[in-house]
């Protein structure tokens, strides 16, 4: 199976599979149907298979949590409004 890159001009068919990449780690689908007419964005998960594998799910998890976590007061370089405030304590 050669893999093409997916574009809106692309015409896909059942059974295609393909990769959506995303910031550090990659999504894995597989086409199962095709609607008739033209349907919402809610209805595309009835028509598509999540294929992704469970390390790409870690990775998304990790990046996901790796976000969240913000730097306690007073530790690392100071923010733009800290600077200035020193800036003036020291003028």
């Amino acid at each position: 199976m050669s893999e093409l890159p997916v574009k809106p001009s692309r015409d896909v068919k059942e059974g295609d599979v393909f990769t959506l990449k995303r910031h550090g780690y990659d999504e894995i689908y597989e086409v199962i149907g095709l609607p008739k007419s033209r349907v919402s964005a809610k209805f595309v998960e009835e028509l598509i298979s999540d294929q992704t594998p469970q390390i790409e799910l870690d990775k998304k998890n990790f990046l996901r949590l790796a976000r969240n976590v913000s730097r306690q007061k007073g530790v690392g370089r100071p923010t733009k409004k800290e600077r200035r405030d020193i800036d003036d304590f020291l003028e």
